[in-house]
């Protein structure tokens, strides 16, 4: 892959028909790595519920004034979250790193927090206004992309069979 992400043929990086194993299976690994980093999210809100309730018992109810607080945390966490795991070294949330997949750009750059968190904002807003059918547009493309995937550019992939079928570039 040369510097520009090509991998030197005009082709993108990513072509399903040369590299058809960086999309074996990711469908079904990224609903599994969803649901590891749905309970990754949730444990530090319910910890949060928890210490409020608490709070709110040895404060004889003035605590229980901050679960208002709980909904925007909640969003600042998710956001803070994807942005930095996807916009990490690894290109990647735990739950993804678990199933071995990895967020990589149309032209084979690694994810930025930018990225990161437009990712999971267009994921819940496609999700919300199409109903979870919207998840079917993955069925019907080459590179198992979801409907948020082709707005912002970026595929996901095998992470372990990139390292061996694209050969990467180093910039630095």
């Amino acid at each position: 892959m040369s510097s520009s992400g090509s991998t030197g043929s005009g082709l993108p990086p990513f072509d399903p028909w040369l590299y058809p194993e960086l999309f074996r299976g990711v469908l079904t690994r990224r609903v599994f790595a969803f649901l590891i980093d749905l309970v990754v999210l949730s444990i530090p809100v319910i910890l949060a519920c928890m210490f409020i309730a608490v709070f709110g018992v040895v404060t004889l109810g003035l605590g229980w004034a901050l679960f208002w607080l709980i909904s925007p945390a909640s969003v600042i966490w998710a956001l803070v979250y994807y942005g930095a795991s996807l916009g990490g070294p690894h290109s990647a949330t735990p739950g993804m790193r678990v199933m071995d997949l990895q967020l990589r750009t149309w032209t084979g750059a690694p994810g930025y927090f930018v990225l990161g968190a437009a990712h999971a904002v267009l994921f819940w807003l496609s999700v919300s206004f199409f109903t979870p059918l919207v998840l079917l547009v993955g069925l019907f493309n080459g590179r198992r992309r979801l409907l948020h995937d082709i707005i912002l550019g970026t595929v996901v992939i095998n992470s372990s069979v990139r390292t061996q079928v694209v050969p990467q570039s180093r910039a630095y």
